[in-house]
């Protein structure tokens, strides 16, 4: 059976998966190691993580053609980071252990489309890849049947669903690639008063697969009508703006393959707004998103792409591991105490949100759990929190768009808004992450026994971390969080 490392770095969040035997057995962001916030480097700490795991390494795999990445590059104008295959295996024979591995590249869509198809464990599937840009192509669909994966159309630079809500994020006053999860939650504060506005001045066709701009949105749109100004009012437009061009998309996907299930990767289907709104569409019975589906999910993806079959998914728990587990009954005491509880236990979280194994919570219930969390955090009042929830309660108190929300990708409308204040945002809804016993037995004991206690199923759920610095990885990362901001952490 064949061992293989796959890798994705040099342009944003990097990060290295292993797989053994047709088993993903670790992957990990190389932030998480650095403790440099969306680290584009490939950590050489993340790197040996990772070679622990595998007895020898058959293959690496890069999770996109620099030769191609940097083609484009030169056309455009712009001074990239594109890798060279030269310049990976100098680095790579610093490792005694990668010294034999053959070294390859994927193309960067057939890494996103492989990472999402081959966990899916749908027999077939319709797979739709939304990013910025990879090497040319910004929006691909494919079709899955078995083990094959085949590219059905492409969207090619500069036309870029990706790259157009990534100019309104900078317009709007945040970082582009890195920062579109707080201008999403700020939509909800605006109207979309500039959604017809932005069409008219950036979409030329909407027609699928013709989609069009009407100008590049790479290097910004700072001259674009200075008067408008207002962020929430931004954000909302964008987003409108971004789900009425989604929708068409799908629409379009869903008819030219004719699968009732899909599988949606790249870096947008991190927008659980508008995932909310596809599962709502009736368009597809079944739909999977892997829980990393940006480029750090790509370094599965190219692996995958490699294999070229599918394995099973083990679950989002694949990082670095405290071994020392906390007793959920001094858990429970601390949460109805009203104390905000740092936890870190277990295997780290691949993919940008803590579910449960690197997160602070708190009693849901009363608003001001928000402000403390807010202030531990140090993060914009108007973003808002995530429940975990009950699976066997979760429909209860939310009106969801899919059965379970395991990793936190579909929003929900609460029942109730006023009963759980601090996990309810502006307009009534909540990102929610839905927890059985299989998945996380610690959480889910922990909340049963809140639930015994106080009739609350949930608890408020917030990433163990500051605002720009990555999640807690290693029990040193525990300790100095907890020094550093007088927190203790179970």
């Amino acid at each position: 059976m064949t061992h293989i490392l796959g890798l994705s770095c040099r342009s944003h969040d990097a990060a290295v998966a292993a797989i053994r035997d047709d088993e993903l057995v670790f992957a990990t962001h190389c932030e998480r190691y650095s403790r440099r916030k969306n680290d584009a480097a490939l950590s050489p700490q993340a790197l040996s993580a990772a070679l622990t795991h595998l007895d020898r390494v058959d293959e690496v795999v890069y999770y996109e053609r620099p030769l191609l990445k940097r083609t484009r590059q030169l056309r455009s104008g712009q001074l990239g980071l594109a890798a060279n295959r030269v310049g990976l295996r100098a680095y790579l024979r610093r490792f005694p252990q990668l010294r034999g591995a053959r070294v390859h590249s994927v193309d960067h869509h057939h890494s996103h489309a492989a990472g999402g198809y081959y966990t899916s464990g749908l027999p077939e599937a319709a797979v739709v890849v939304v990013d910025g840009i990879g090497e040319w192509n910004t929006i691909s669909l494919w079709r899955g049947r078995g083990d094959r994966l085949d590219r059905v159309a492409t969207v090619n630079y500069p036309h870029s669903i990706g790259l157009l809500y990534s100019a309104f994020t900078q317009r709007a006053g945040f970082k582009p690639n890195e920062e579109e999860y707080i201008m999403m939650g700020l939509a909800a504060y605006g109207t979309p008063d500039l959604a017809e506005v932005i069409w008219q001045d950036f979409v030329r066709r909407a027609d699928w697969p013709h989609f069009r701009l009407s100008r590049s949105v790479h290097r910004g749109i700072a001259d674009w009508r200075p008067e408008l100004t207002d962020p929430a009012t931004l954000a909302a437009s964008a987003q409108e703006v971004t789900e009425r061009l989604l929708d068409g998309l799908f629409a379009w996907a869903a008819k030219e393959t004719g699968s009732r299930n899909l599988v949606f990767s790249g870096g947008v289907a991190l927008n659980c707004a508008y995932n909310t709104r596809l599962a709502r569409s009736g368009l597809f019975d079944t739909i999977w998103i892997m829980p990393s589906p940006g480029d750090a999910g790509s370094s599965v993806g190219s692996a995958l792409a490699h294999l070229g079959r599918h394995i099973r998914w083990p679950g989002p728990y694949l990082g670095h591991d405290i071994e020392r587990q906390p007793d959920p009954e001094d858990a429970f005491k601390r949460l109805i105490r009203g104390e905000v509880l740092a936890l870190a236990h277990g295997r780290a979280e691949f993919g940008p949100r803590a579910l449960g194994n690197r997160s602070l919570l708190a009693d849901p219930r009363p608003a001001t759990a928000k402000r403390r969390v807010n202030e531990i955090k140090r993060r914009e009042p108007f973003r808002p929190f995530a429940p975990i929830v009950l699976e066997e309660h979760a429909h209860a108190y939310f009106d969801l768009p899919v059965p379970t929300s395991p990793y936190m990708q579909f929003v929900g409308t609460a029942h109730d808004p006023g009963a759980h204040l601090a996990v309810c945002h502006v307009d009534g809804t909540s990102r929610v992450q839905t927890v059985n016993r299989r998945q996380n037995p610690f959480l889910y004991t922990l909340l049963r026994r809140f639930n015994e206690e106080t009739g609350c199923p949930m608890l408020l759920n917030t990433s163990l971390n500051i605002k720009g610095e990555p999640l807690v990885n290693t029990a040193e990362d525990v300790a100095r969080f907890g020094k550093l901001h007088g927190i203790p952490v179970l």
